[in-house]
């Protein structure tokens, strides 16, 4: 590519005129990274030379000897190895520090002070940086020094306990969904802090604290209102919510489950109408919000009743064609074949060196003028951009970029 190309590529890019460096591991940290790095940031992906990322042996899918996990996660980033605990490791991230925009990191609050790498000497360094720090129970507070998962923060949130069946077990759902949450608020963090420092803040930084905890439980709608002002402990409901009907799951006649959701009145009167039923819209029984919530069982046993003689197909088409909200509970194989994924580009085609072409997730948001791309897949080899940032970014001659390497520090 021609520097006149590379520069217009970069402007094209949202986020095409930033830096950032990544410290950490698995899913939090790496995720907001990844959403940067599908915007055009130029995201550095710094891993100990001892102890790379356990994301790259993380999950059960695995093509070719490769965890399928890592070339999502890892895709658009430059990959670096560098000791941070060492004090020449420290001098090279402060000098990373100083060509660079953000830092995210995820470890256990207290690891960059113990390393001598709290805001306070990177904000020294750079005094424009934003550090993005994610971590279970946040930075603060008498439980900030617990160590904290995804689902333990679900969890400790009460997110999990809505979860589920009254009477079971509350079940997690089958991925890491407080680490995504954490990670798309530290995106959002991020974004607020860059436009505060370039407009407000005069060119200052600043440190966004996430914490898994308080992702998840932002979550709660009006369950906090609710317990403060009613004394209600909302708990699981199953597959459907309390109040809200009809919206449920019901099996179809060739035993798939849709959901049909047309609790709203306008909504439900068309739902009749595609039942042959219109005279139920304006039944005592069933006309309001109110009364719907407390005839829930006959009226689900109704629509029950109409689902179990129609297909998915059908259900799917005749509700959709009456403006009421339907879907079938898709697979993975399902969305592979759905139109509708695919005009949206939501299954990229990717291409990497060791496990061939493979799909993976689209980008979202969609913008118009500046859409996100994927760039390249993840890196295999720890430290595969070192020399490429290293001596093309820190002026690092190639001799000593090697001595750096014998001695562990890269």
């Amino acid at each position: 590519m021609s520097a006149t190309a590379a520069a217009q590529t970069m402007q094209a890019d949202a986020l095409g005129s930033l830096r950032v460096l990544e410290i950490g591991s698995l899913i939090a940290g790496p995720f907001a990274g990844r959403l940067m790095a599908d915007f055009g940031a130029d995201v550095i992906k710094i891993e100990a030379p001892d102890k790379p990322d356990q994301l790259r042996e993380w999950g059960n899918g695995e093509y070719r000897g490769r965890k399928l996990f890592w070339p999502v996660q890892a895709r658009g980033k430059r990959c670096i190895t560098l000791d941070l605990r060492r004090p020449r490791g420290r001098e090279l991230m402060l000098d990373l520090v100083r060509e660079s925009d953000v830092v995210i990191e995820n470890m256990r609050p207290g690891t960059l002070e113990r390393w001598e790498l709290g805001y306070d000497v990177l904000s020294e360094a750079n005094p424009g940086l934003i550090l993005a720090r994610i971590s279970g129970y946040g930075q603060t507070g008498p439980q900030s020094h617990r160590a904290g998962f995804a689902s333990v923060a679900e969890a400790a949130a009460g997110l999990r306990h809505l979860n589920g069946f009254p009477d079971r077990p509350p079940p997690r759902l089958g991925i890491s969904l407080g680490d995504s949450l954490a990670s798309l608020f530290a995106l959002q963090g991020i974004l607020l802090a860059l436009v505060w420092r370039d407009g407000a803040g005069a060119g200052r930084g600043q440190v966004v604290h996430v914490a898994l905890t308080e992702a998840c439980f932002a979550m709660l709608e009006s369950v906090v209102p609710e317990y403060d002002r009613l004394g209600v402990t909302r708990g699981p409901a199953g597959t459907t919510l309390a109040g809200i009907v009809p919206s449920n799951l019901f099996r179809s006649s060739d035993g798939r489950w849709v959901i049909i959701s047309a609790n709203l009145d306008g909504v439900f009167r068309r739902l009749m109408a595609a039942l042959g039923r219109p005279e139920l819209a304006d039944d005592p029984r069933f006309a309001t919000h109110a009364a719907r919530a407390e005839n829930q069982e006959e009226l689900e046993r109704f629509i029950a009743d109409w689902a179990a003689e129609r297909t998915a197909a059908g259900i799917d088409r005749e509700l959709s064609e009456a403006g009421v909200p339907v879907g079938v509970v898709a697979t993975i194989a399902d969305i592979f074949e759905d139109e509708q994924f695919a005009a949206r580009e939501m299954l990229l085609d990717a291409d990497d060196d060791e496990i061939g072409p493979y799909k993976t997730p689209g980008i979202v948001p969609k913008l118009s003028a500046s859409p996100g791309r994927l760039r390249w897949s993840g890196r295999w080899q720890p430290g595969a951009d070192n020399e490429d940032v290293y001596t093309g970014l820190l002026g690092i001659p190639a001799d000593q970029l090697e001595q750096l390497r014998e001695e562990g520090i890269v």
